[in-house]
Formats: structure tokens, sequence, C-alpha cells
């Protein structure tokens, strides 16, 4: 029986020896070593993992945005007046972007409205699709401008139909005919009756593109002119130090920014902008306080009556007209000198200079100074 005890108090034992690693509550945690170098300068710690809940608490926190990625308040929609001055832009679709560079110059102008009554795809020789001569009458007796912007000619390299034949682009037919279009369409708008400004036309990425576009601002400008308007040349602005064409340039702030689609033909919002600055300095100068910010009435004060030079007269021109004086004739005005030409002194002595000159004899140079060559040498 006492072998029988012993033998059960033993296996108990041994069970429960067992059984205690197993159990979570008794479970101990294992002590790693330190190494001698952990020993003598520290470390080897054990870094405690963060609980789970609280990471995930951190995780969901959200940070403030950077002052960076604030953007900027818009401006406040400004009211128009009643009476405002509108400006109509009729051309191609360079024009609808001049338009919109115009709006937003005068955006904060009571007294100005742009009105854009551009065609995308038109121009002066395809008047099948889009009469322009014909269109522009009706166009300014709805909107009864105060000034009318023009821009057109983009889409006028093709050819031209001129008594039954077509014509190729910039020969002497097509230029006539293209400069008869012109006419037509400046005395559609009003012929000078109203402000006229003709934007010319920029640079392209095809040279071929480009000197078309040379020949036509020289046409246009030509026609403009006689008419009583003002060409507006914004050629240097989309061209560089040689005149060749740019992509990116500097905007109206001086700072550098793309100006031209990947295309080489359309106009980015910064190049629009930068071809409404060229106009807007001439609308603001015709329109004088009534384009000014925070006018809130427009009468006779503030905006007197707006006109264009009259065209040149060719009669005038020709009695105003006088021959130049030539620099070597001076003849011409009665007299026989130049201006400011003074008489020559005279005198019984000649100079040195006129010795050297005239005689051929150069001066004794004084006793003792280096050019003193005489021989025999004398002392002074």
């Amino acid at each position: 029986m006492l072998r029988l005890a012993a033998f059960l108090i033993l296996a108990t034992v041994t069970g429960l020896a067992v059984l205690q690693p197993l159990h979570p509550a008794a479970a101990q945690e294992r002590v790693e070593r330190k190494s001698f170098l952990q020993l003598l300068f520290g470390g080897g710690g054990r870094t405690t993992q963060k609980p789970e809940q609280e990471v995930s608490r951190t995780s969901r926190v959200k940070t403030a945005p950077s002052p960076r990625s604030i953007a900027p308040p818009p401006e406040p929609v400004v009211e128009k007046l009643e009476n405002a001055r509108k400006i109509l832009v009729v051309g191609d679709f360079l024009a609808n972007g001049t338009a919109d560079g115009l709006t937003v110059a005068f955006s904060q102008a009571p007294g100005v409205v742009v009105v854009d009554r551009s065609n995308g795809s038109s121009g002066l020789v395809r008047d099948d699709y889009y009469d322009w001569p014909g269109q522009a009458r009706g166009i300014v007796e709805e909107v009864q401008p105060s000034i009318i912007v023009v821009q057109l000619g983009s889409n006028d390299r093709q050819q031209l139909l001129v008594g039954g034949k077509r014509e190729p682009v910039r020969s002497a037919n097509w230029t006539a005919e293209y400069e008869r279009r012109t006419r037509a369409l400046i005395d559609a708008l009003g012929g000078g009756s109203r402000p006229l400004l003709w934007v010319g036309l920029p640079a392209f990425k095809s040279p071929s593109m480009t000197t078309d576009m040379v020949a036509l601002n020289g046409m246009l400008r030509k026609q403009v002119e006689k008419a009583g308007g003002e060409f507006i040349d914004i050629w240097d602005g989309f061209v560089d130090e040689e005149g060749k064409f740019i992509f990116t340039g500097s905007d109206i702030n001086g700072q550098q920014v793309r100006l031209r689609g990947s295309d080489g033909i359309n106009v980015t919002t910064a190049g629009r902008r930068k071809i409404a600055f060229y106009v807007e300095k001439s609308i603001r100068r015709l329109l004088g306080d009534a384009a000014a910010e925070g006018v809130s009435a427009i009468d006779s004060a503030n905006f007197p009556e707006i006109f264009m030079p009259p065209a040149p007269d060719e009669s005038v021109a020709a009695i105003m007209r006088t021959m130049p004086v030539a620099m070597t004739d001076p003849a011409l005005d009665g007299g026989t000198e130049l201006l400011g030409e003074m008489p020559a002194t005279t005198g019984l002595v000649r100079s040195p200079r006129d010795q050297l000159v005239l005689d051929g004899v150069l001066p004794e140079p004084p006793e003792g100074r280096v050019d003193n060559f005489a021989w025999p040498r004398t002392e002074p």
C-alpha cells in the first residue's frame, strides 16, 4: 500500500509539472541574455510594441493641409452697369481667345462688357462657310458696341476663287481679292465710325505658315490704317530674340509660362491673356475712366466721346510733302553752308598742324627732348 501511495503522489507531481508551462496565467517571459558589449555600452533592451488599438487610433488622425495647398479665394463677381460700354470681338479661333483674355482683364470694371461673336473656323477666304462682310453689319446693329476688336486670317491659307478660277495663296490675284474682302469687312463694321482695333497674327510652329502670317499682317495693316483703324502688332510677344517661334515665353507679369499648345497653333490661357494685354492698353486709352474699377455710374463727365483719327487724305499728304534736304546739297534752303558751319579763321603764322598737313614739314622739337634727332647732337 505504501508503494502504491508513493507511485500516485509521484505521478501527480509529474503531471502538474508538465501542465504548468501550458497555462497562460503561469507562463513566464523569456529573458534574453545580454552580450558583453551590451553590458559595457548598454542597449539591447527589448522594445515594447504599441497596442494595436492605439496605433489604429493614431492613423485616423488627419493632419491640417499646408498653406500652399489652399487655393486663393475667387474674386467677387462685379455687376456690370446698365449703360456699360460694349467691346465687340469678331474673328476666328484666335479672336475667341482674345475675347476670353479681355473678359478677364475687365472682370472688375463695372463699365465694360466684352461681347464675343467670333467663329473659330471662319475667315475671309471661305465666304461660303461664313460670310463675314455679310454678317458683320447685322452684328454691329444688334450689339451697338463702343469699340470693335477684330482678329482674323489664321484660317486663310487657302486658295481663293477669283473669277471662277482658283488662285494660289499670296499670288497677285489672290492678294488683290483678299484686300478687297478686307475693305468690305471694314466697311460692314462701320467704316471708321467706331474705333476699330485690328489685332495682328502671331507666329506659328510651321515655318511656311509663319511666312504667310507675316505677309497677311502686312496686307491687313495697310487696309486697317487706310480706313483710320489701329493695327495692334503682337508678333514680338510670341517669338524669341531671333524672331523664331516659341512655346514658352513671358506672360504679362514677366514670368516664364507656356504660351502655345503642343500643336504649335492654339494658344494657352496665359497666351490668350497676353494677346488681350496688347489690346487692353488701347481700350483703356479710348474708354478713359469708364474702364476703371469701382465706377458706379457712367456719364459724359467720365466717358467722353470716342473717336479715331481720320484716315489720311492723299491730297493733303501731297500738299504737306516736302523734299528732304541732302547733306551734300545745302543750297536747297537758299544758303551755301550747312547749319552750324563756322567761317574758317585765318592767321599770318601757320600752326604746327597746318605746317604738317599743308607743307609736309615737321616742327622743330625742343632741344634735349627724346625725339630731337638733329645731328651733330648739341648740348642744351
